[in-house]
């Protein structure tokens, strides 16, 4: 099958048979995605008949460990990436974090970071602070018109001096794709390191961090259908280069040195419940059973984007024609998300608070994006609104949004 089963899809999602969401039309995805079965009956089970210390001689305790295990070798399956370079963490800032406390210690005067201002806060924030070390911070801004990075821009900042170049696969604002796999060329160019932010891209598929060259990848599982962790890559050998920042005696194993307070057993077990929802779509649009996680992921992933780009469509052509509304990033569908946000003459948060009583659930504000607002002459108070949604977004449900929106703006 070449095009994307939408009923079997909503049938994954117990959200869409909840009473008290029925008649309500989900438009704030890339805040938090709704959570898939799998995700749903993984974590109950875990509570109910596992929820002991892992890793230990019982057997209740010899399970959860093995759930635990599943969860990071199937997503970094999915991922192409070692099982032991894929990290969980409480969230996706709290990884940043302490991605940049490890940092710290290897960096310093002489050195360089290049951050975006098209970045959510958390992928940028805490690199400017190693500014107060003595590291030289260079800013790659973005079009004060478009939103859009130049490469060329970056060119211009990279040389031997830069160690780190930050920035995201798609903004959660603009939407708009950067070409990733180019950008981390450019920075090896230079023995620069890369931290890709994917929190705004993964929910829209899986990507394949060893073909995209990205050193660290980045992006929180409760976006991706799955439970509140925050999930990075990070290559093997530079994960062997940063200071260990877990407990001293967990600085041998991989998957302990970026866990300052220990894993949440019990959602990092459930995190496998996206891969089965992953499978699960793989099998349905007949794949084959033998294909490579990857590349089942990758097939799921071109479904979710034909879904996506078709959804995008009408609501592009709509915005296209409507007067007095500024539409953040691409208007063309192959060349980004469906992550839309709009600068209105009213304060994003007051148009949302109007589509809500036409049973529209999307989102007002700055998104902590508020770099990227200022940059586009937008105030962080006034902010934008933000219609975001995802592969299982029926059209019924744009139109739904199409009509409301006449109606309030």
């Amino acid at each position: 099958m070449t095009t994307l089963d939408l009923d079997f899809v909503r049938t994954q999602f117990p959200a869409f048979s909840e009473p008290d969401l029925q008649g309500q039309a989900f438009f704030e995805n890339a805040g938090g995605s709704y959570a898939c079965a799998p995700v749903i009956e993984r974590l109950q089970r875990y509570y109910r008949t596992r929820k002991v210390q892992p890793y230990g001689p019982y057997a209740a305790s010899r399970v959860a460990g093995a759930e635990m295990d599943e969860a990071h070798e199937r997503l970094a399956a999915m991922l192409n990436v070692a099982a032991d370079e894929l990290h969980f963490g409480p969230s996706t800032s709290q990884n940043t974090y302490v991605l940049a406390q490890a940092f710290a210690a290897i960096l310093g005067p002489g050195d360089a970071v290049v951050v975006t201002d098209q970045d959510h806060e958390a992928n940028s924030g805490v690199w400017r602070r190693l500014g107060d070390r003595g590291v030289e911070v260079r800013e790659w801004h973005v079009d004060p018109q478009t939103g859009h990075l130049a490469i060329e821009d970056l060119s211009v900042l990279l040389d031997d001096n830069v160690a780190l170049v930050c920035f995201p696969h798609c903004s959660n604002i603009i939407g708009t794709v950067n070409p990733v796999a180019d950008i981390c060329a450019l920075a090896h160019s230079v023995g620069a390191v890369t931290c890709v932010d994917g929190v705004s891209y993964a929910p829209h598929g899986f990507p394949d961090v060893a073909a995209l060259r990205a050193d660290i990848y980045l992006f929180s599982s409760y976006k991706t259908y799955g439970p509140h962790q925050g999930i990075m890559a990070i290559r093997r050998n530079l994960a062997a280069r940063l200071p260990n920042q877990g407990h001293y005696f967990n600085a041998t194993d991989p998957v302990k040195r970026f866990t300052p307070a220990g894993p949440d057993h019990a959602q990092v077990a459930a995190s496998a419940g996206i891969a089965d929802y992953i499978d699960a779509l793989h099998a349905h649009h007949g794949g084959a059973a033998t294909a490579l996680p990857q590349a089942r992921a990758r097939a799921v992933h071109a479904l979710q984007t034909a879904h996506e780009r078709n959804l995008m469509q009408p609501l592009l052509e709509y915005l296209r024609a409507r007067r007095g509304v500024r539409l953040l990033g691409a208007d063309n569908p192959d060349a980004r998300v469906p992550t839309l946000s709009l600068h209105l003459d009213r304060p994003g948060l007051e148009v949302a608070q109007a589509l809500a009583g036409n049973d529209i659930m999307a989102g007002g504000g700055h998104f902590y994006a508020v770099r990227l607002l200022e940059a586009l002459g937008i105030g962080s108070e006034h902010g934008v609104l933000r219609l975001s949604f995802v592969h299982y977004t029926h059209p019924d449900e744009v139109s739904r949004a199409i009509r409301a929106l006449d109606q309030v703006l």
